[in-house]
Parts: C-alpha cells; structure tokens; sequence
C-alpha cells in the first residue's frame, strides 16, 4: 500500500510538471523531441531519458518517508540482516585473497568480493545506514520540524545499532570458528593484520568519500532502469579501490580482530567505527544530500 502511494504521487508530481509546460514530455525535463520523428521514435525517446532532478528527488523523498513511517522493530531487524549481509563483503574478499598471490594487480580481483554485501542489503531493500544518510534526510530537509527530526533520529539510531550487531555477530563466529576452520581463521588474520592502522583524523576524512558514494547510489538507482546491479556494484567497488572508510563493512574487519585478540576495544571503536561514522554522516549527509536538495530548491527558485 505505502509503495502504490509513493508510486501515485511521484505520478501526480510529473503529471503537475508536464501541465506546467505543455510540451515538456513525462520525465519533466526538456522539450518534445524532433516533431519529423514518428510516434514509436518519440516513445523511445522519451523511455531513454532520465526523469528530471525533482522527480528523481521526489522518488528519493518518498523511500524516506516511508522508512521514517517503519516501526522500531522493523528497522531493528531490517538493520540487523543488513549488517549480516554486509559482513558477506569481508568474507568473501577474505576468499578471494587467499587464492590470490601478493602481487599488485591482486586487489582488482579481491576487492570484486567488496560489492556482494552491498548488493543484497541494497536490492534487498534492507537498511544500511550509510543509505539512510540522503534518503531519510530529504523528508527532513524539506518540511524540517522537530517531529521530523525525532524519527530521523530514531531510523539513524535503530538502523546502526542493527548494522553493527549483524556484523559483530558474523565476526564473533569467524573468531570462534564457527563459520570458518580454523585455517581460514588464521589466513583472515594474517591479512587483516598487515592492513595499516590510521589515525582517527585520517579515518574521519576517508569515510566522507565512502558517506558521499553511498548517498549517490541512492540518488542514482531510481534512473537506473535496469541496470541497479551495475550501478551498485561499480559505485561500491570504487570504495574498496580508494580505501575508503565504511562504518559498517570496515566495523566488521575490527570487530573480528578485536574478537581475536589482535587490537583493543578502544582501537576497534573509538578509532575506527566513530570517526568513519562522523565522516560517512558528513558525505552523505553534509555534503551530498544538502547539494541534491539544494539542486531541487534552486530549480523550483529558477522556474519561478
């Protein structure tokens, strides 16, 4: 029901656009195509467009929303299978190392495990955290209220407390060696082990990438049209390429370390989980979803 309704204003939204401008087509965005064109050149014209910043805005608006709108427990357990999907992303970069050799061109093999993770959490219309940074923050943005701050609050703080259970629990049975043998365990070590420790500083400001990255796909996915995989897969993949600091994948290396024995508590943390926290809320959410709302404010002010 809450998606038929989404789906009837986005429509409403468009319809609104094209009365505005009677020769705007349904996307909103541009004028009609060359009139020599004959009637099924106009339809694929029109379905290879991209839909208009306002719609795409509309479409992101509405999932929030919507997400806002979900129950405690809901987001609870959606944040908590997400966080068990996406410790897939370290297990199977861990596979992918450990049948590779120490090479240069090793990473462009094993960091194509960094994606799978992202892939069910994302088309599974799971919660991820770093998702939630532009799409329950637009409702905000654009009726800001201290209500809607409050449910922005409570999606934030439910969605990364499931997040970071899923994939302690994940670490906590690799540690234990549950869910791997024992050689596996000793192999993920040795490779987590040589991976460098950084500074709170510098972890904050690789995890403003990752946040900006994040809330792009978010932004991106409604005109993908078919094509959500690759664009979820390529976005994500650019991440693990740039080293780039996620609060919820990177907590799933530090979590199983700190289970391990290997770094304290404190490193775990306070050194890695809450500066890529800070710095995924700022790309996301500082930089990302102001500038896409700011695009759509400016647009409105423009027509006007």
């Amino acid at each position: 029901m809450a998606q038929r309704i989404a789906a009837m204003r986005v429509a409403t939204c468009m319809e609104r656009e094209t009365d505005s401008n009677p020769h705007a087509i349904d996307t909103g965005e541009g004028e009609r195509p060359n009139e020599n064109f004959d009637a099924k050149e106009v339809q694929d014209v029109e379905e290879r467009r991209a839909g208009s910043s306002k719609v795409v805005h509309e479409v992101v608006r509405l999932q929030g929303e919507e997400e806002l709108e979900r129950p405690v427990l809901a987001l609870l357990l959606s944040g908590l299978a997400a966080g068990l999907a996406m410790s897939l992303s370290l297990m199977s970069e861990l596979s992918l190392r450990s049948h590779l050799p120490d090479t240069d061109w090793a990473p462009l093999v094993y960091y194509l495990g960094y994606p799978v993770g992202y892939v069910i959490a994302v088309m599974g219309r799971l919660q991820l955290f770093t998702e939630s940074t532009v799409t329950a923050v637009l409702p905000v943005a654009s009726a800001p209220s201290w209500r809607n701050f409050g449910r922005l609050s409570r999606l934030w703080t439910c969605v990364l407390l499931g997040n970071l259970v899923g994939v302690m629990l994940v670490s906590a049975l690799m540690a234990t060696e549950v869910i791997v043998t024992h050689e596996q365990r000793m192999v993920a070590l040795d490779i987590l082990s040589k991976l460098e420790m950084q500074s709170w500083t510098k972890t904050l400001t690789m995890g403003i990438p990752a946040g900006f990255i994040m809330a792009a796909v978010a932004w991106v996915l409604p005109n993908a049209k078919g094509n959500q995989l690759g664009v979820i897969v390529l976005l994500t993949y650019a991440i693990a390429l740039g080293g780039f600091a996620h609060v919820v994948t990177g907590s799933s290396q530090s979590s199983f370390l700190w289970l391990s024995g290997r770094i304290s508590f404190a490193d775990a943390w306070l050194g890695f989980t809450l500066p890529a926290l800070i710095g995924n809320l700022i790309g996301g959410t500082g930089l990302f979803a102001v500038l896409a709302h700011g695009q759509m404010r400016s647009d409105l002010s423009g027509e006007e």
